[in-house]
């Protein structure tokens, strides 16, 4: 199925000098990325990414920058709400770099280590890594400015104390 947001780029149209790709979302990306992300809404989403080769290293670095404004409805509330969003990332993706290679790196290396990114078909879809790095920066439990969550529970936690078996036998024998 075709995404109904998409910007591939082929490997072999990537060049070693850097080139910028601005993408713009018409109402129909938007719904779908909203779609997608399982969001509310998303009211906008622009990327501005860098894509330069370095045939040396087999490698193609995509720096960029995400400007979006989402709609959330917040767990406290349950209003909804707009929040800003201001991302900068950096990727590299290596040309040779298989799953099964990539598993190995991942098992063998610092948690903490930058693990290239596969290109599939020959192609990476800037759109797609423009969502990715977006969803990453979504919280979980999103909420409006200032709100706070005070628990309060419905009943006292020193009555939910579990009886000695001494005070069980104590009550039983006390109702005979």
């Amino acid at each position: 199925m075709q995404s109904k947001f998409s910007y591939p780029l082929k490997l072999e149209d990537i060049s070693s000098t850097s080139k910028e790709y601005h993408l713009q979302t018409s109402p129909k990306e938007l719904s779908y990325i909203s779609k997608e992300l399982k969001l509310p809404g998303v009211k906008s989403f622009e990327a501005l990414i860098n894509v330069k080769l370095n045939k040396a290293e087999h490698q193609v670095l995509l720096d960029g920058h995400i400007i979006a404004m989402v709609e959330h409805i917040s767990v406290i509330s349950l209003k909804r709400f707009n929040r800003p969003y201001k991302i900068n990332f950096s990727l590299v993706f290596d040309t040779q770099m298989t799953y099964a290679m990539q598993r190995e790196l991942e098992d063998f290396n610092d948690i903490n280590a930058e693990i290239p990114e596969i290109i599939e078909n020959g192609k990476i879809d800037l759109a797609a890594v423009a969502m990715e790095q977006l969803a990453v920066e979504l919280d979980d439990f999103p909420r409006m400015k200032g709100e706070k969550f005070d628990f309060k529970p419905d009943f006292n936690p020193e009555d939910d104390k579990p009886e000695s078996p001494f005070a069980i036998l104590k009550n039983v024998i006390s109702d005979k």
